[in-house]
C-alpha cells in the first residue's frame, strides 16, 4: 500500500473505499485495511460512516453494496449490474411506446435503459415524465421529446427526486403508460426496501392508464421489506430469459401477464 493512500484523510479514504466496494460488490474489512494501510478499527469507523450514508451495508467481517430485503443498492452499483438483461427488457419495452404518448419512467436503472432508447428512437412527438436525474440529463436536449421533470427532495443515493412534493406532482398527472421496476417479486406482489420509494411508485401506478413492470430475473422469487403493489396492478411484466421455469410458473399461477425478453450479450456493452 502506498504511503499516499495510507496518509489520505478520512473523507478521501471513504470515497475511495466506496468506489472500490461499488465496483467489486463486496469486500472484507481485513482486505480493506491492508489495501488502505490503516488499522481494522479505522476501517470499521469508515464502514460505519459509509453505512450511515446508505452507500453500503455491513456484515460480519466485511461490507457489501449488494441489495438485501432491507437495503437498496446505491444507484452507481445498480448501473453496473445485469446490464445485458436490462437492455433486453428495455428494447422490448420500446415496442410499447408510440408517437403522441405521455410516458412515465421511475428512477430504476432498467427504466433508464428505456430512456437511452427513447433518445435514439424516432418516436416523436413524445412526452416523458420522470423523477430520475440520470434520465432527465439524458433526455434534456432531445428534440421531439417534451420532458417533464418531477420535483421533490433530491436523494443522491438514488439520483432521483422523492418525498411528498414528488408524490403530489405525480398525482396531478395522467399518462398513457408507466414503466417501473421494483427490487423483488414474490407471491403475486412487488416489493421494495424503502418506504419513501414505495410511496412514489404507488402514485406513479395510480396516474397511468397502463402499467408495465420491468424486472430482471434476479428479482423474481425474492421479497423486500415493503409491499409496493399486487402484480394485478400491472398490465404487463417484462423479464429477461434468465428467469427459471419455477419463477415463470409462479407468475402463471398468479395469472400475471408477462413476456420474456431475449438477452443478447452485446447489449450490455453500451453506456
Amino acid at each position: 500500500m502506498s504511503s499516499s493512500n495510507a496518509q489520505q484523510g478520512p473523507a478521501a479514504r471513504q470515497a475511495a473505499m466506496a468506489e472500490l466496494v461499488l465496483a467489486d460488490g463486496s469486500a472484507t474489512a481485513a482486505d480493506l485495511a491492508e489495501r488502505f494501510g490503516v488499522s481494522l478499527m479505522t476501517i470499521h469507523r469508515d464502514l460505519d460512516e459509509l453505512e450511515r450514508q446508505g452507500v453500503v451495508r455491513k456484515f460480519r467481517g466485511g461490507v457489501t453494496a449488494q441489495p438485501s430485503g432491507v437495503f437498496e443498492s446505491n444507484v452507481q452499483y445498480r448501473l453496473k449490474t445485469m446490464r445485458a438483461q436490462k437492455a433486453a427488457i428495455a428494447e422490448h419495452a420500446l415496442g410499447l411506446v408510440e408517437p403522441g404518448m405521455a410516458v412515465l419512467l421511475d428512477d430504476s436503472t432498467t427504466a433508464l435503459e428505456l430512456a437511452r432508447r427513447l433518445r435514439r428512437a424516432d418516436i416523436t412527438p413524445l412526452t416523458v415524465v420522470t423523477n430520475f436525474l440520470e434520465a432527465i440529463n439524458l433526455l434534456a436536449d432531445r428534440r421531439g421529446i417534451r420532458l417533464m421533470a418531477l420535483g421533490g427532495d433530491y436523494d443522491p443515493l438514488h439520483s432521483s427526486f422523492l418525498g411528498v412534493s414528488c408524490v403530489e406532482a405525480v398525482q396531478q398527472l395522467r399518462v398513457d403508460v408507466c414503466f417501473a421496476s421494483t427490487s423483488a417479486v414474490h407471491g403475486g406482489h412487488a416489493y421494495h426496501q424503502e418506504q419513501h420509494i414505495v410511496s412514489v411508485k404507488r402514485a406513479m401506478l395510480d396516474s397511468a392508464a397502463r402499467n408495465v413492470l420491468l424486472v430482471d430475473h434476479t428479482k423474481l422469487g425474492r421479497v423486500a421489506l415493503h409491499r409496493v403493489a399486487p402484480l394485478a396492478r400491472f398490465d404487463l411484466l417484462l423479464v429477461d430469459d434468465g428467469a427459471s421455469p419455477e419463477a415463470l410458473r409462479d407468475l402463471d399461477e398468479h395469472k400475471v401477464p408477462y413476456e420474456v425478453c431475449v438477452t443478447r450479450p452485446e447489449e450490455g456493452g453500451e453506456r
